[in-house]
């Protein structure tokens, strides 16, 4: 059973008792929920109740995360999404769900359980009937999945690793800030679980993207991405668009896979606030 942390409950409550329409933003692999402070800063402004709950057990900070690195191991899609779904049930309004990466896929997982009144998916990783696998794809999971032992380990990326999977768009001097700021390490068990989806039938890097309830979703695709191309995206969009409600794409120009974190983080922010604008309040 999915396990609320303290900290999560007060933000529900907090939101619950503000009346307002939550935003729940969702981290990907090598980052921290507070990768969506700035988000959470803007959503907040427009009158929302935002917040980034964690992946089950996240620490707190970036140094606390590099000192215990053994506490991101083992978990699996199914884990962090069921928490995220724990974590909606608990507010008293359906929220817009924002996610990045593997948050992105994550964001679409929920989407299609129902739970989201609005989606908006940022350089979202593939889910089972995505087909597209780009060589810089495969370069950038490498560091997980050139052992099988990172399955259930935790791993880290080096400065170089970040610099191709992240921050490839942007100079040398702010990635290597992006990189002290953001960067630490991740469960190896999602990169297997997505790797193996198109072969194995009962995988959890599966999306019910058919389901009427699914909502509203925006997939946003930064048009230099080594991690997730938009070959990638784009085929989730041809996924996705076949649903009765709303699906729309946009392309960011000259941004790679820090869009969300880099310094064009605003740009991209707010194309996502104006899409939620637009069906929640």
């Amino acid at each position: 059973m999915a396990t609320i942390a303290p900290e999560e409950q007060s933000e529900i409550d907090e939101a619950n008792a503000s009346g307002k329409t939550p935003v729940i933003f969702i981290h990907g692999l090598w980052l921290l929920p507070s990768s969506w402070d700035n988000w959470a800063g803007v959503f907040a402004d427009a009158g929302f109740a935002a917040f980034a709950p964690g992946w089950p057990n996240d620490p707190q900070t970036v140094d606390e995360a590099k000192a215990h690195p053994e506490v991101f191991a083992n978990k699996s899609l199914d884990d962090v999404a069921d928490h995220y779904t724990a974590v909606i049930e608990a507010l008293d309004k359906k929220p817009a769900v924002i996610g990045h990466s593997f948050g992105g896929l994550l964001a679409q997982m929920l989407a299609g359980r129902g739970l989201s009144a609005a989606t908006v998916a940022v350089d979202a990783a593939p889910f089972r009937g995505v087909l597209p696998l780009p060589i810089s794809t495969l370069r950038a999971a490498k560091p997980a999945l050139a052992n099988p032992r990172n399955k259930h380990r935790a791993v880290p990326l080096t400065f170089d690793q970040f610099h191709y999977a992240f921050a490839n768009a942007v100079s040398e001097d702010e990635a290597k800030e992006l990189f002290e700021t953001y960067a630490v390490p991740a469960p190896g068990e999602p990169l297997f679980e997505l790797a193996f989806a198109n072969l194995n039938p009962w995988t959890e890097a599966k999306v019910d993207h058919e389901n009427v309830e699914r909502g509203p979703l925006l997939i946003i695709s930064g048009e230099k991405d080594h991690t997730v191309p938009p070959a990638i995206s784009e085929a989730e969009f041809k996924k996705q668009k076949k649903n009765p409600g709303v699906t729309e794409f946009v392309s960011i120009p000259g941004r790679g896979h820090a869009l969300t974190i880099d310094s064009g983080w605003r740009e991209v922010a707010d194309t996502a606030l104006t899409f939620v604008q637009r069906f929640v309040s």
